[in-house]
């Protein structure tokens, strides 16, 4: 992240800060589902993806996610600091998986689709894990698949969710000047 102004940091933040209390939100339904129906877990893991694609989304800049991941996992732990890794190991790795697929294209194309495709595949990594952490392949083969399709889901639908806020906060023209284009790859040759 070159050239990281402060009008930049403090962007990421703010959507880090109201990440991370929506964060903190989702733990404690997450905590009561994993124990009541653990099998729905994947169901709100969606939450996770959302500060990270409204900066990416407003911002199209590289790291962004990977920044307001950091900021919404420091300020979920502060509020449930039992849960200290839980929070800043997801909004660091999540956001890291954010960033692979533009940074695979340096950070110069972002449309939809990628965002779609990226929460699809973050998501079914980040369930893979999970599943191997709560030891879940002792569910029945159903059971997986309906464990996995949430995991795929759930950041589907919050990184739609989190496109819609990052158009609606792009209205404001708060972000104007921080703002990189949607398409900044080179013109094909002409024959």
């Amino acid at each position: 992240m070159r050239n990281v102004s402060t009008r930049l940091l403090l962007t990421c933040a703010a959507i880090g800060v109201a990440g991370g209390l929506v964060f903190v939100v989702s733990g404690y339904l997450n905590g009561v589902m994993s124990a009541a129906v653990p099998i729905l877990y994947g169901s709100l893991v969606g939450v996770y993806f959302l500060p990270g694609v409204v900066s990416q989304s407003l911002l199209r800049r590289g790291g962004v996610a990977l920044l307001t991941g950091l900021f919404a996992g420091l300020i979920a732990a502060a509020f449930s600091p039992q849960w200290f890794l839980r929070y800043f190991g997801a909004g660091l790795a999540i956001g890291l998986l954010q960033e692979v697929p533009f940074l695979i294209g340096r950070y110069r194309y972002w449309r939809g689709w990628v965002f779609y495709l990226a929460a699809a595949i973050a998501g079914l990594i980040f369930g893979a894990g999970v599943f191997v952490a709560i030891g879940a392949e002792k569910f029945e083969p159903l059971a997986n698949i309906v464990y996995f399709g949430l995991f795929v889901v759930s950041p589907m639908i919050f990184t739609w969710l989190g496109r819609i806020l990052a158009a609606r906060i792009d209205k404001t023209g708060v972000a104007r000047g921080l703002q990189r284009e949607v398409d900044r790859r080179a013109p094909l040759p002409t024959s």
